[in-house]
């Protein structure tokens, strides 16, 4: 209704010219989930908190820096005469530190951290989803709060899962749990995100025994296939540098044979002023080894040590190549966000260098790949390959859902759910406005004029805008008179997605001599 004006004079009414227009959602934010060395924000605990973050520095601030290493040195000299040393981890290692500056360095940028727990803790399946008592101070039960996984749930902006550390439990079938959990997450809940799935040992070669990585993966991972993404196999990394590998990484019962082993290069009978230097540094091991130790002279033998013994700079780099190694889950995520940024979530996130890498655990060949990529459950598995005069790239675009001619595309569901979400909040201002051919015409207007800039940017196929897509709405069109009368606002979107390349065939013909 008009306003009605009772004072003489002169005013001025402002209308609307223009309908709303869908803002596109943001595509590569992904969530990781993990152990971290704290979680505390302005002095607050963040524990089991969704956190946004946009760097590694943040990350550093909010959630700490590496979990300290611990490696078991075994003298294996007596029982195999080609062989001086073994060296294990300690237990189980924490993976999302490390797997947070590979995501950085692949072109990662805003992100979300759940921390479930620090490094103190054992990797339990329990502390990746599900909900805990919080109780008062006399231990009585008065509400509970999810965790993990769950806290994401009331978080809409994220559009990947990302968990490394799953490849740190100790039972694989717990971890085909979380992951069948990540799926229904992704594809029953939430339906605005994919998850990208490690393999459990991927850094195994490919066998024909049923214990084989990849059979093991595709008969424990079932359900919600479209909705995610596998990677193999794990790739060894620059991500820890010399610097941070001292003899201080090992366990406490292992210096003893640090010791002795560097000792048995340098014998006794050696009465040289140097060999007498040398076993005078080695001796200092142990002393310098304890935390209470003097940091700078434990600084200045580790680089000693490197420099006169070439058995310890061996040992050192056994376990910076063991803290190198790590699951690609959380590089794709960055390249996943490169990609998106340069050039837009409808390019498969394929035919790309993986950067801090220095060669995949797993050399595959062509022939190798073919089970990978075209199995006959469906369940594709994306290689990561070596390319000589390339590097490493991602050699594969496809979900879990490999037999779906609509969701075989990890480009293809990306895209669908980019612009389902983007045409859903331009419509939420028209929920409780008249169920009119006023309302119908602006509904069908905006979601025209946003899917022709998305067909413009080169994410729909077709020469025209009609052949990309086309918007139905209306009485008699997508809805009936019941519809009316019960509150239905039905709107049809067809959308003709471009699809990846996959295979490029080139034949080649002689002809005939012309002159």
């Amino acid at each position: 209704m008009s306003k009605v004006y009772a004072t003489p004079g002169v005013y001025i009414e402002e209308k609307s010219a223009f309908p709303n227009s869908a803002v596109p959602v943001a595509t590569a934010v992904p969530a990781f989930v993990g152990y971290t060395q704290k979680a505390s924000l302005n002095k607050k605990d963040i524990t089991n908190v969704p956190v946004r973050i946009s760097s590694f520095g943040e990350f550093l601030m909010y959630f700490g820096g590496a979990p300290a290493p611990k490696y078991e040195l075994v003298n294996i000299r007596d029982l195999d005469p080609n062989r001086v040393f073994d060296v294990k981890p300690e237990s189980g290692r924490y993976m999302l530190f490390y797997c947070m500056k590979h995501f950085f360095a692949n072109g990662g940028s805003d992100c979300y951290i759940v921390s479930i727990g620090s490094y103190g803790q054992k990797v339990s399946k329990a502390d990746f989803f599900g909900e805990v008592e919080v109780k008062d101070e006399s231990g009585n039960t008065i509400d509970t709060k999810p965790i993990g996984i769950d806290t994401l749930k009331k978080e809409l902006e994220p559009t990947l899962l990302v968990i490394p550390d799953l490849m740190a439990l100790e039972d694989q079938q717990e971890c085909y749990d979380v992951q069948n959990y990540m799926l229904n997450h992704c594809g029953l809940e939430m339906r605005n995100r994919i998850a990208i799935l490690d393999i459990y040992k991927g850094y195994q070669k490919r066998s024909p025994l049923d214990t084989d990585v990849i059979k093991v993966f595709r008969n424990n991972v079932s359900s919600n296939l479209q909705w995610g993404a596998a990677y193999y196999p794990w790739v060894h990394t620059t991500i820890t540098g010399a610097d941070e590998v001292t003899f201080k990484c090992l366990s406490d019962g292992s210096v003893k044979t640090l010791a002795t082993i560097l000792g048995e290069d340098f014998p006794a009978d050696d009465q040289s002023k140097r060999t007498e230097a040398i076993r005078a540094e080695i001796a200092k091991i142990e002393s310098l080894f304890s935390p209470g130790g003097d940091a700078a002279a434990a600084k200045t033998l580790h680089e000693t040590l490197l420099a006169v013994s070439p058995l310890y700079k061996s040992v050192l780099a056994v376990i910076r190549e063991n803290l190198n190694l790590l699951p690609p889950s959380a590089a794709m995520a960055g390249i996943y966000s490169m990609v998106d940024n340069q050039i837009g979530v409808f390019q498969s996130p394929a035919n790309v260098s993986m950067g801090s890498v220095s060669k995949p655990a797993v050399n595959i060949n062509n022939e190798e790949q073919e089970d990978l990529n075209l199995p006959l459950s469906g369940k594709a598995i994306n290689a990561i390959r070596t390319f000589p005069g390339k590097g490493i790239l991602v050699w594969g675009a496809r979900t879990l859902d490999g037999n779906s001619q609509d969701w075989r595309y990890i480009s293809v569901r990306r895209t669908v759910i980019f612009i389902e979400q983007s045409i859903k909040y331009a419509a939420e201002p028209y929920v409780f406005a008249p169920n009119n051919a006023s309302t119908w015409a602006n509904v069908k207007a905006l979601i025209t004029n946003f899917l022709t800039n998305v067909w413009k940017a080169g994410a729909l196929a077709g020469a025209t805008p009609d052949d990309a897509f086309s918007v139905d709405i209306g009485l008699g069109v997508t809805m009936t008179p019941v519809d009316i009368l019960d509150g239905f606002m039905n709107i049809t979107v067809k959308i003709a997605v471009t699809r990846p390349a996959e295979f490029i065939v080139i034949t080649f013909q002689q002809k005939m001599q012309q002159s």
